[in-house]
């Protein structure tokens, strides 16, 4: 169930990086997250989500990005903080 859960997230995040509205550098950050978190099964699930979670709260408080990107990101934060 965990693993559907974060490829919900994981295809959310892949949305929100391909707008082209979103800056580079700030598409390239949600790429680490995504990174992090589809790292492989092994390893520390929670670390994983907990590097997702700091690196989206990062790019969250971005000034350059739109406001429903932020909004669209912290609705994927909520639900990587419910795991």
């Amino acid at each position: 169930m965990e693993n559907e859960a974060i490829q919900v997230i994981l295809e959310d995040l892949s949305v929100i990086e391909q707008d082209m509205a979103i800056p580079k550098n700030i598409r390239q950050r949600i790429k680490n997250a995504m990174n992090f978190l589809g790292g492989g099964g092994e390893g520390n699930v929670q670390l994983q989500i907990g590097k997702s979670i700091e690196e989206l709260g990062d790019v969250a408080d971005d000034p350059n990005i739109p406001a429903y990107t932020k909004m669209q990101i912290w609705s994927v934060v909520s639900q990587l903080e419910q795991k």
